[in-house]
């Protein structure tokens, strides 16, 4: 009820400043529950894919950092509309898993974005994975579907402090089959598991936005642990290349990369 309250808000928003394009919508499972994973380029992704899902008739559970519960105003509307928090450690870093898996139980839609935060990476391509949504689908064995959408990022630039309206802009949205992780049935989640199995999702988001941008993905997936920000406002690039960045990029990043606005992940 109160998702769709918000839902009848925001719509007419989006349909008013996002002209929009959607394929592939028949391969969205129905009747049970699954996973979605799409790639991740700037804030608003969520608005994106939660558009096109609830207009589906499908909600949307995502999994989101529960520091945005305790804030008053997002907090509320989070909570309101059954998203799941996740703890990054303690007792409850379990707790989102459970919830997660009882949304997919139920036949609901849990949404995580594998890359557990906006993507890195110079060309927003999809990086290196986290493997909470491996973890999800290995214990659930609930069918993981690839979402991948490009356009928002010219609406809501990555770490943007406002919406770039005119000319107006159109985004496009693509569903995908459900990613084959047959090979995995029947394993324990160890780490190694894991992470071939995320590798395999994020080969299929990759291979999807290939498709979707026209263009050729870099061969070495960007790793966020192997790049770090350097010293004068600088960014590792991609082998030993330095990629300058404004002071505001720099200090949007450094906000990113102490998890105030990371979206959650079962890692």
């Amino acid at each position: 009820m109160f998702f769709g309250l918000l839902a009848g808000v925001a719509r007419p928003i989006m349909n008013v400043l996002i002209g929009k394009e959607w394929h592939g919508l028949e391969r969205l499972p129905r009747d049970e529950g699954f996973i979605v994973v799409p790639n991740h380029c700037t804030e608003i992704d969520p608005i994106v894919v939660g558009h096109m899902l609830y207009n589906q008739n499908i909600m949307p559970h995502f999994l989101a950092k529960d520091g945005l519960f305790k804030t008053p105003v997002l907090g509320a509307a989070l909570r309101g509309a059954h998203q799941i928090p996740v703890e990054r450690s303690g007792a409850g870093a379990g707790k989102s898993l459970t919830v997660a898996q009882e949304v997919l139980d139920g036949g609901g839609a849990v949404v995580i974005y594998p890359e557990g935060t906006l993507t890195r990476d110079p060309e927003l391509w999809p990086m290196k994975g986290r493997t909470g949504a491996a973890r999800l689908a290995l214990g659930t064995g609930a069918k993981v579907v690839p979402v991948v959408h490009w356009g928002a990022q010219e609406v809501f630039p990555r770490y943007a402090k406002g919406f770039k309206i005119f000319p107006r802009k159109r985004v496009k949205v693509v569903v995908g089959n459900p990613v084959d992780l047959s090979a995995f049935e029947g394993r324990t989640a160890d780490k190694a598991t894991l992470e071939a199995m995320t590798e395999v999702i994020m080969a299929a988001i990759t291979e999807m936005l290939e498709g979707l941008r026209g263009e050729k993905a870099p061969a070495q997936r960007w790793d966020p642990s192997a790049h770090h920000q350097a010293s004068h406002g600088r960014f590792v690039e991609r082998g030993a290349d330095a990629k300058p960045a404004t002071k505001s990029d720099a200090k949007n990043k450094t906000k990113h990369d102490a998890g105030t606005t990371e979206n959650g992940d079962l890692q």
